[in-house]
């Protein structure tokens, strides 16, 4: 059923990327941007939120490990992952690297840290990303200066390996495609599009019962060339109040491996929560793509987290991220056409 409902919504997907054009800006404040990921987007949403500290608000991690964990070796993606036994990720020694190149300013100071907010997710029945990588995660946070309420961890729910729903997708403890789960806590179907998002941003409005903004299809390769593995077409979910020029924050969600739109469909950019919460939020959802490849070596679709793409993976200069700054800072308007708008 699944691979039918996925092929489904390739197929509408497919249909809007021959409509796919220039991404659209709007009246965006740009210090309001977090990101968030699942797996290999974990990764890259740590990298993300260390790099880019000064101007990124939070981030949401879900079963992924620490900051360049794999130190630019493919060989120590297996230890990052905590599928090594009685070997786990040495998060002072990621701390170590980011210091350094902090130092020689390929990344924001760390200093930025304190003041930003992250939230942390690790099912204890996820058998791609075990907790013992996430726990790294959380210690490399801590010891970058994320400490107190500003640092979640939440690591007691029978989880697999997914974003988790309050009703969408596998049973929870699954570890399967499309990677998108739901599951009860305390009662009532866990919601971690709203939990990442409030713990990052605070209060937030109640969701919407359905989203009734847009998705656009536009033009990735604008950004980021073939050599960077992401795909041609991304997404971008506009809620009517960013349409009508209401100031709107930046959200960027990122798949994991084998789950982008090549992969499931519209299920991660229409399923995992987040337009429901942006319809009435006024913010922008950015769903960047990356798809499997040859050349680059990436066979399952896998955002970079130990250096397909080069040496420079994990700071500013980075292919994939150079890639998602630039989608976010072309989100904001000019002042003049923002003014208009309004």
């Amino acid at each position: 059923m699944h691979s039918l409902l996925a092929a489904a919504g390739a197929a509408v997907l497919a249909q809007g990327a021959l409509a796919a054009d220039k991404l659209p800006a709007f009246n965006v404040d740009l210090a309001e941007t977090s990101v968030s990921g699942l797996s290999s987007g974990a990764f890259m949403a740590v990298q993300l939120q260390v790099a880019h500290s000064a101007s990124i608000k939070g981030a949401g991690v879900v079963a992924g490990g620490p900051y360049y964990c794999a130190a630019d070796n493919m060989m120590f993606t297996a230890i990052c992952m905590g599928q090594v036994p009685f070997v786990t990720p040495n998060a002072a020694l990621m701390v170590t690297a980011a210091k350094n190149f902090a130092s020689q300013r390929k990344i924001d100071s760390l200093s930025n840290l304190a003041g930003r907010r992250v939230y942390v997710f690790s099912g204890f029945d996820d058998t791609v990303v075990k907790q013992p990588a996430v726990d790294a995660t959380v210690s490399f946070f801590t010891q970058a200066g994320v400490s107190g309420a500003n640092l979640k961890y939440v690591n007691t729910v029978p989880a697999g390996h997914a974003v988790i729903t309050p009703g969408f997708g596998n049973a929870c403890s699954a570890n399967a495609s499309p990677y998108i789960s739901h599951c009860t806590v305390d009662g009532s179907g866990y919601d971690q599009a709203g939990e990442l998002l409030k713990h990052i941003y605070g209060n937030l409005k109640d969701k919407a019962a359905t989203p009734s903004g847009r998705m656009v299809t536009f033009d990735q390769r604008s950004f980021a060339p073939a050599s960077t593995a992401m795909a041609e077409q991304a997404y971008l979910y506009v809620p009517k109040s960013c349409e009508q020029g209401q100031s709107c924050k930046v959200h960027v969600a990122i798949h994991g491996c084998v789950q982008s739109a090549e992969s499931v469909g519209d299920a991660f950019i229409n399923n995992t929560g987040y337009n429901a919460w942006a319809d009435t939020n006024n913010m922008l959802v950015l769903y960047p793509q990356v798809n499997k490849s040859i050349v680059p070596t990436n066979p399952q679709g896998c955002w970079d987290w130990w250096g397909y793409t080069g040496v420079d993976y994990a700071v500013k200069s980075g292919a994939q991220i150079t890639a998602i700054m630039k989608m976010v800072k072309a989100l904001k308007a000019p002042a003049a056409a923002a003014a208009k708008d309004l």
